[in-house]
């Protein structure tokens, strides 16, 4: 398994229960603000590589610290996948609970 996937699954776990207890209108839980956070993660993740806005090998290029910007960007990109994904996901849930 690729580490920078690794670490996006992680940070979207994260920003997942982050955003869920943020927004208490639209938290879900503790399990399922971390599983949307993980497929948030992830995908965000993949789709920012597939069209080539890699952050994580634009900050490994750019720093001599062995990486850890890429490790810092793909924190924070994971995270805010997670929390996107989350946000939308509870948001589906508390309008399909109204009908």
């Amino acid at each position: 398994m690729d580490i920078g996937l690794l670490i996006n699954l992680i940070s979207g776990a994260v920003g997942g229960n982050v955003a869920g207890k943020a927004v208490k209108s639209l938290d879900m839980g503790t399990l399922w603000n971390s599983v949307a956070g993980i497929i948030g993660g992830g995908l965000g993740g993949q789709i920012l590589t597939q069209l080539g806005l890699d952050p994580g090998a634009a900050a490994a290029a750019a720093t001599d610290s062995g990486g850890l910007g890429a490790i810092v960007s793909q924190i924070g990109g994971g995270g805010v996948g997670g929390a996107i994904l989350l946000l939308i996901a509870g948001y589906v849930k508390k309008m399909m609970a109204k009908a």
